[in-house]
C-alpha cells in the first residue's frame, strides 16, 4: 500500500495505463492474425485493406510508446510479405 497521496495516484493512473496498454496490443494482434487469415485464403484485396487499417495501428501504436517503433516496422513488413506471399501463389 502507498504511503502518499501522491503514491496512491500514481497507481490508479499506472492502472488505467496499463489496461489500455494491453488493449491495444490485443487489438493489434487481432488486426495482424486478420491480415495473415486473408493472405492465407488468398484473399488478396481482404487482405490489402485489412493491412492498411493494421499499419495505420501499428505506427499510432508506436507513436504512443505502446509499442517500441522497430517492432512496428517489423510486423508492418512480415505482414507486407505475407501479402506478397499469397500474390505470387495466387498467380
Amino acid at each position: 500500500m502507498p504511503n502518499k497521496k501522491a503514491a496512491a495516484k500514481h497507481m490508479r493512473q499506472t492502472r488505467v495505463r496499463s489496461q489500455q496498454n494491453r488493449s491495444a496490443r490485443s487489438e493489434l494482434r487481432t488486426l495482424s492474425r486478420k491480415v495473415v487469415n486473408a493472405a492465407g485464403a488468398g484473399k488478396i484485396e481482404e487482405a490489402e485493406a485489412s493491412f492498411k487499417v493494421a499499419a495505420k495501428r501499428l505506427d499510432q501504436a508506436a507513436s504512443k510508446n505502446v509499442i517500441h517503433k522497430n517492432a512496428a516496422s517489423r510486423k508492418k513488413s512480415r505482414l507486407a510479405h505475407a501479402i506478397v506471399k499469397a500474390k505470387k501463389s495466387a498467380s
